[in-house]
């Protein structure tokens, strides 16, 4: 991976995923932008500066793995892998298609780079759990970092995964939770509070960073500083708004899971920039 230096180009190529995840859902009139848009500052981070990855090798052993635990966010997904050279940018268009390997929720085996199938909600940790151990076993030192979203951190097994990482002291973790305050069609505050979410990670023995998770710098910022932990896993709680970037989709629970009509699309474009 050849990674991008300038925090003009990071901003760039933040925008460009953003404009994939309008035209696929756009094309599809189906999946899930909201939640894609809130998170492309994180995944354009990762992908572009952070991860050890090579598209021209995916399945290389000592690569950072990413984990899409909140599955049905796969347009911000499939932009960034697209970005990065795993498969033709002109292919995201087929997303949600019938026989598309661009499938509404991820699934290994499809298209390079994909290292979780995902769907149910509250999975993932688990899953980056496991692939932190294996590489403990193999004597690997790459990473795993795994997104969640912040309705998805009510699941049970999710909490279980809390309480277990930190008591295998895999500083080779980081769990970025999306902190957009939506999840599904209404907010998380009004269906089932997460509290003080920064302090009940610390009491399970968690290293947790809070940054605005539309803020490069402070991502960048806070992955290494996570990379520097020794001893327990990282998470970073990432402030962001559902629909970042389109006014008519920010902070709007109408969003989560639609797409929008050709016209809000070329509004929606318009807004986002070249």
């Amino acid at each position: 991976m050849v990674a991008i230096e300038t925090p003009e180009e990071l901003t760039a190529k933040a925008r460009r995923i953003r404009r994939h995840i309008i035209a696929m859902v756009t094309e599809a009139q189906s999946g899930h932008p909201g939640g894609s848009l809130s998170s492309v500052e994180i995944l354009t981070a990762l992908y572009f500066s952070v991860m050890r990855h090579d598209p021209e090798k995916p399945d290389w052993p000592e690569r950072d793995r990413f984990v899409l635990s909140k599955g049905h966010c796969t347009p911000v997904l499939y932009g960034a892998l697209a970005e990065s050279g795993y498969f033709p940018v002109d292919e995201i268009l087929t997303f949600r298609q019938l026989n598309s390997r661009l499938q509404g929720h991820p699934k290994i085996g499809t298209i390079p780079g994909i290292e979780m199938s995902g769907g149910s909600l509250g999975q993932g940790l688990s899953y980056s759990i496991g692939q932190c151990l294996a590489a403990r076993l193999d004597g690997r030192d790459y990473r795993v970092y795994c997104l969640l979203g912040d309705g998805e951190c009510q699941e049970g097994q999710t909490w279980e995964a809390l309480m277990c990482a930190p008591s295998y002291q895999l500083d080779n973790l980081v769990a970025i939770i999306d902190r957009n305050g939506i999840q599904n069609d209404w907010f998380v505050d009004e269906t089932m509070p997460l509290g003080a979410l920064d302090a009940k990670l610390e009491a399970f023995g968690w290293h947790v960073i809070s940054v605005d998770g539309h803020d490069l710098s402070q991502l960048l910022a806070a992955f290494e500083e996570a990379k520097e932990t020794k001893g327990t896993p990282t998470a970073i709680i990432a402030r962001t708004v559902k629909g970042k970037g389109v006014s008519f989709m920010e902070n709007n629970p109408d969003w989560h899971g639609k797409g929008p009509s050709p016209e809000q699309a070329e509004q929606a474009l318009a807004e986002i920039g070249e």
